[in-house]
This record gives structure tokens, C-alpha cells and sequence, in this order.
């Protein structure tokens, strides 16, 4: 369903950054024997500035490399030509999660001197967290680019007044326009969101407002009846209560 869209644009994305991600982790954590931490930091630093490279870096260039071979080479040999106009999209999507990873390394230090004092730092490279990678991409996928749907080697957008500018390493591309998630559409697959839970007081993706797509909800009490205040008498059972609540459920018209 919904091929070339802002969507499979996202997926693609977060997928190689999540591979990219987790191949990263184990190199760290010694689990795999191709790879370790990043030994190209272990000496060097600013000696000046009171801190050296140390530590367990996390080694992102093996995890590239993993996540390029994995994704990319099976989709260039399967298609047998890399350089048409939408294989050249979904690649530079697949990129674009990779590039996340490395955009968000960070710098994490620990200090050492007496009593606690920060006298000398040893400084090691550090992966943001998959949810903060995930975020980025997500704002990413909010301001992703339609692009020509005509196959061209050159990705060009589709706004011929925006033509001149770049499109950078790091956004997300797409073809097609989205369907209307809103409404079920069985030939695409689509279940629509008619009949789905929403949370009335969240102004989130569950929120009845957004999740509901305008169309409001109903509200109907649902009863819960469970057993409560369990004691053990001796001996030997176990006594309860039957408590009974009663909740709104809203759903979406």
C-alpha cells in the first residue's frame, strides 16, 4: 500500500537507522567479534583543555557500513539499476536515517580528581537514544519533499519554484501524495479509523480530535468488575471483595 509516500519514506528511514543503532550497541557491548569500539579515538584529545579520549566509543562507521550493505546493495542488484529516479529516492531515504544516527553522537565525559574535583576528563563518543533519533525523523517526515515523479538520475522537486534549492542529506523524499488514512479503503488496505479508541483529553495522535479526523466521537460507559481487597484467612483461603467501576470509553464516529 501506498508506495512512495511521506510514510515509506519515514519507514525506510527508520529502519536503516535502527539497524545502524542496534549493530552499534552490540560492537559496544562485545557481542559481535566483526567489530568493537571505536579504536581510531583511543589516543589524542586536549591535554590543554584537561580531558583525553577514553573509554568505549561507539563505533557508527561499522554499523553504516552494516546497515548500506544490508538495505541498499540487495535493492540496487534486485532492481539492476541504481541510478533511476525512484530507487535513487527510496536510497537517499535509507541515507537520510543513517545520517540521523550520526548527526545526534554525542560527547559523554567522566571526571577524575580528588575529591570529585574535575581536574582530568576521559571523553568517549556516545549514540543519542533511539528515541531521540526517532524524533528527529519524525520532524523530518513532517517537513519531508515531494520530488519528481518523472525517472531522472538527478532527485528534483517537484515545485518548479523551489527547484534551486538544495535538498540536503538529511530530509526525507517522496513521490506519491498520502491517502486519506481517515476513511477504510480496502483495496489499499486501509482500515480507517472509525469505531478506534481515543483518549478525549489528549491533544496527542491518540487525542479523539486528532485520531477521530474531525467526525467526532461517542462516549459510552463501560463497568469493570474485578476482585479487590484480597486478604488470607487463616487457614487457608483467601477472601475478597467484588468492586465494580464504571469508566467513559470514547470512540471515534
Amino acid at each position: 500500500c501506498c508506495a512512495g509516500t511521506k510514510e515509506t519514506a519515514f519507514i525506510s528511514a527508520l529502519t536503516a537507522a535502527g539497524l545502524v543503532h542496534s549493530v552499534t550497541r552490540s560492537c559496544s557491548a562485545g557481542n559481535m567479534t566483526e567489530c568493537s569500539c571505536d579504536v581510531t579515538l583511543r589516543h589524542g584529545g586536549s591535554a590543554s583543555e584537561g580531558w583525553h579520549w577514553g573509554g568505549c566509543s561507539d563505533d557508527i562507521h561499522y554499523g553504516m557500513s552494516f546497515s548500506r550493505k544490508f538495505l541498499d546493495v540487495p535493492f540496487r542488484n534486485v532492481t539492476g539499476k541504481s541510478g533511476s529516479g525512484l530507487v535513487a529516492m527510496n536510497l537517499h531515504n535509507n541515507e537520510a536515517g543513517r545520517q540521523a544516527v550520526a548527526k545526534l553522537m554525542s560527547v559523554d565525559c567522566r571526571c577524575h580528581g580528588v575529591s570529585g574535583s574535575c581536574a582530568v576528563k576521559t571523553c568517549w563518543k556516545t549514540m543519542s537514544s533511539f528515541e531521540k533519533i526517532g524524533r528527529f525523523l519524525k520532524d523530518k517526515y513532517e517537513n519531508s519533499i515531494q520530488i519528481s515523479d518523472r525517472l531522472k538520475k538527478k532527485l528534483r522537486r517537484k515545485e518548479k519554484s523551489q527547484r534551486k534549492i538544495p535538498i540536503g542529506k538529511e530530509d526525507l523524499l517522496y513521490v506519491n501524495k498520502s491517502p486519506n488514512y481517515c476513511v477504510e479503503d480496502q483495496k489499499l488496505g486501509i482500515p480507517g479509523t472509525q469505531g478506534r479508541e481515543c483518549n478525549r483529553t489528549s491533544q496527542g495522535p491518540e487525542g479523539c480530535n486528532l485520531l477521530c479526523c474531525g467526525r467526532g466521537y461517542n462516549t459510552h460507559v463501560v463497568r469493570h468488575v474485578e476482585r479487590c481487597e484480597c486478604k488470607f484467612v487463616w487457614c487457608c483461603y483467601v477472601r475478597c471483595r467484588r468492586c465494580e467501576t464504571m469508566t467513559d470509553v470514547h470512540t471515534c464516529k
